[in-house]
């Protein structure tokens, strides 16, 4: 539970700019834990208007503008946008705006143990770099727990 007494969304899992750009530029964790998401229309991406800035401009700068507009057109859509508090970490705002039960990033500053501690005064969510997150992420537990039905396995393509 956070500090307002809410109760994170297990089905919502945020992510930095740096796992987003990662996921489409590079193969490996961040793909991994991304195509978790989109294997699975019940999981949603949640993302805030300069998080997606964010990425879009480490994508810019690592390939190029174009590159980096279609993959802001294909993921905007299926994200679910949050607002940011001016000021506020992405992709903290993110998870905390978006109730989030995770946030994958790859920023040492909040893998941290010390950060762990802080965050969890202040909100629930559970921290992860992209190859722990797909390391001990089970859709089919959660989905079970959740749902209370039999999961069906994934219902999407994850690169569609």
């Amino acid at each position: 539970m956070d500090e307002t007494g809410r109760e994170p969304e297990y089905t919502r899992i945020a992510a930095d700019a740096d796992v987003l750009a990662a996921d489409l530029l590079c193969d490996g964790a961040p793909r991994d834990a991304l195509n978790q998401l989109r294997r699975h229309s019940w999981l949603s991406l949640v993302v805030t208007e300069p998080l997606l800035d964010d990425a879009e401009a480490v994508i810019a700068s690592l390939a190029d503008a174009k590159l980096a507009a279609d993959w802001r057109e294909t993921v905007e859509p299926w994200s679910l946008v949050v607002e940011q508090p001016s000021g506020d970490h992405p992709g903290l705002a993110a998870a905390y705006r978006g109730r989030a039960a995770h946030l994958l990033s790859m920023d040492e500053r909040l893998l941290s143990a010390k950060a762990g501690a802080d965050l969890s005064r202040r909100m629930t969510v559970s921290v992860r770099s992209p190859d722990a997150f797909a390391t001990v992420f089970d859709p089919e537990s959660l989905y079970e727990s959740l749902f209370e039905e039999p999961y069906a396995g994934p219902d999407r393509d994850p690169r569609a």
